[in-house]
């Protein structure tokens, strides 16, 4: 019956013949593979997106209660920049939570399963909107941090182990596409988290609990459905070694495809594996045969977070109120934005296999930088010229969508691509803390940088979006249809790999084996 009601949803052959058409695919799409990856991205990813944007538009309603009670239990007066401290640290601990949820990845996805984490990983969000809540019934502000802590963690894990997820049950042909459906769906939480915020529904002072805690619900959906979904094939024939398990999960995704290539392909991975061991981080980063591809996902995850973008998500109402626009039609300038972000991140999804990444991330970035000293000029130029109120407005609707479109989900995508298997986990462990520790730093920091700097602020994300943009223009390859062996060797040279680890007709010579096509020799006698 729930596989029925999920799959129902995306009824008729001819949805998946568009999809296919749009992403350029031409086979395995099918309405269960589409099903399990709307789900799994409805229930986490759509939550990060909620997160991050549900705090702006109740800020004053939270700062005031904040003030109440310190009023109430200390006979305290909180002075302005202590509440900012307070509001900051609330928007920024869920990053904290985030952070600390990347380190678990590892450790429940081998244990649980992708899909048994992400079923598992739920109780989390209950926690947490159970104390966002009741925290103004019970008068404690401790209970929004603590609940934006819990929220944080259950999206650390989430981030990481939906785009696993999808990539394990995908076609090769589709990773590209269905890696990107969770960016669309970080794109509809900041968007159902700015029309829910609206005057009009629930940005009034009684229902800013009530907004925080709407988490729950979509929370409860993937609970009751993502259970009837198969669990990742890869994991449960190369880690558990349940090969009935994995044929029975591959003919529910595939439907009428020949599954026999694909088994055999995660056979041969298999026993590959039997002579690679996984890497720790400090091995990771201590290996000079990835020392690139370190590198890399270093910038772009980095780059990612500190290219403006979260200050635009946690602050909207207090930029667009600092260029002018006229607070009641603030919060309708703000939905306009989410509901361009949404179509930019379709954009992308449906793009990306036809353009490639590196495309997507060069032009993303550059056009966010643009935008970014677009905001600067715009500021600056208000009190001579009026129109420049809505250049700025326009600006910040081109970072939100040149971001969407590429820099929002090619990181994660090529965070898999650069590494092979005994690599990958420990770099998603590197790239999920250093994404999560640069959102902390701009939700907490912001605030007082444009104190600080004003306008000018928005200068140094335009630094960022462009070195960003030339590193990925001088240094990453595209990675589109590309193997992790030819990956591999693109970046040997740039690692200072010898060319004799390879043999002439690109056969590995007998080495001790470290999983990636850049070998050290044994000593010959």
């Amino acid at each position: 019956m729930f596989l029925k009601l999920c799959t129902g949803l995306l009824r008729g052959p001819k949805f998946s013949k568009r999809v296919n058409l749009f992403a350029g695919c031409t086979q395995h799409l099918t309405k269960s593979l589409l099903a399990v990856a709307f789900l799994a991205s409805f229930g986490s990813s759509m939550l990060y997106g909620y997160n991050l944007a549900v705090v702006n538009s109740p800020a004053q309603y939270i700062k005031d209660f904040y003030n109440e009670t310190m009023i109430e239990t200390y006979d305290w007066v909180l002075d302005d920049r202590l509440l900012t401290v307070l509001y900051s640290l609330t928007v920024s601990i869920f990053a904290i939570g985030g952070m600390s949820g990347a380190l678990l990845v590892g450790k429940l996805v081998t244990k649980f399963g992708r899909k048994g984490t992400l079923v598992r990983s739920t109780m989390l969000v209950f926690i947490g909107g159970a104390l966002m809540g009741f925290s103004r019934w019970c008068r404690n502000p401790a209970m929004v941090i603590v609940g934006r802590f819990i929220t944080g963690i259950h999206s650390g894990i989430c981030l990481s182990v939906v785009p696993m997820y999808l990539g394990e049950i995908a076609p090769k042909n589709l990773r590209g596409f269905l890696g990107l459906v969770p960016s669309i769906h970080i794109c509809l939480g900041v968007f159902i988290a700015q029309v829910l915020g609206l005057s009009e529904l629930l940005g009034k002072e009684e229902h800013w609990p009530l907004l925080l805690s709407l988490i729950v619900f979509p929370t409860l959906i993937q609970l009751m459905l993502l259970p009837w979904f198969p669990e990742s094939p890869r994991y449960l024939l190369i880690e558990k070694e349940n090969v009935h398990a994995t044929i029975a999960a591959l003919k529910w995704f595939r439907t009428k495809a020949n599954i026999q290539a694909e088994v055999e392909e995660m056979q041969e991975e298999q026993r590959s594996l039997s002579s690679i061991q996984t890497l720790s981080v400090r091995r990771l980063l201590t290996d000079r045969c990835v020392r690139w591809q370190v590198i890399t996902i270093a910038v772009v995850n980095v780059g990612m977070q500190l290219s403006g973008i979260d200050a635009i998500w946690f602050y909207t109402n207090d930029i667009f109120k600092n260029a002018g626009i006229p607070d009641p039609y603030i919060q309708y300038t703000t939905v306009g934005t989410g509901a361009i972000e949404v179509f930019s991140g379709m954009l992308g999804c449906f793009t990306i296999e036809r353009l490639g990444r590196r495309p997507l991330m060069i032009g993303g970035f550059l056009f966010m930088g643009l935008c970014c000293a677009g905001i600067t000029v715009s500021v600056l130029l208000q009190p001579q010229f009026s129109l420049m109120r809505y250049i700025s407005v326009g600006c910040v609707v081109g970072i939100i969508a040149g971001f969407c479109i590429g820099p929002a989900g090619v990181p994660f995508l090529i965070t898999a691509e650069l590494f092979k298997q005994s690599h990958r986990p420990a770099a998603y462990t590197v790239a999920g803390c250093l994404n999560w520790l640069s959102n902390f730093t701009i939700g907490f920091v912001f605030p007082f940088l444009e104190i600080t700097m004003g306008p000018f602020c928005y200068l140094l994300f335009c630094v960022i979006c462009l070195g960003v943009a030339l590193y990925t223009t001088f240094i990453i390859p595209e990675t589109k249809n590309k193997t992790f062996m030819e990956i591999s060797q693109m970046f040997a040279a740039r690692n200072n790999i010898l060319e004799e680890e390879l043999t002439s007709n690109g056969h590995l010579k007998l080495a001790l084996m470290n999983g990636y096509g850049t070998l050290g020799q044994l000593d010959e006698k």
